[in-house]
């Protein structure tokens, strides 16, 4: 689904990477980097003025991580879908993450292949996990993982 202008707000604390992302999300049809930040706080801010459909954000930022920044973003635009990009890969954080409300979790190593993937999914109203984490929860699942009241990585 293509929106008639889809509008992303970039959000990590180094400047290179954000102009990367920048580089390729606006070589797509119809999409527009609305915006860019360096923090949470800044993020937060951006987010309730800008309104855009997508935040993709790192967790790890300076004067506020994107985990508490995620649900102060969805009170100021509560449209707003929350796309998690990051170099963490654990369990911890991919349930912070989910509790937070982010509708979407992409390794950095793995963003050249599935971020346009994961931002289209989230604009038709899906979930998106990179393969690797989707490939660590199903193995969870499959080995006993997940039974009643169990969550990823837990040890129950």
């Amino acid at each position: 689904m293509r929106l008639a202008s889809v509008r992303i707000l970039l959000v990590d604390d180094h400047d290179v990477v954000r102009k990367g992302l920048a580089f390729i999300l606006s070589s797509q049809s119809g999409w527009e980097v609305c915006g860019e930040a360096s923090n949470g706080r800044e993020t937060v801010e951006k987010a309730g003025r800008l309104r855009p459909n997508i935040v993709v954000l790192d967790v790890s930022m300076p004067v506020l991580n994107g985990l508490h920044a995620i649900g102060h973003i969805l009170k100021a635009a509560a449209d707003t879908k929350i796309l998690v990009l990051t170099l963490h890969n654990s369990d911890q954080i991919l349930r912070a993450v989910v509790s937070a409300g982010a509708k979407g979790f992409v390794l950095k190593s793995d963003a050249g292949i599935e971020l346009i993937a994961a931002i289209e999914a989230l604009l038709k109203g899906q979930t998106y996990f990179t393969s690797k984490v989707a490939a660590q929860v199903l193995d969870q699942y499959f080995e006993g993982g997940f039974g009643a009241g169990r969550t990823p990585g837990s040890q129950n």
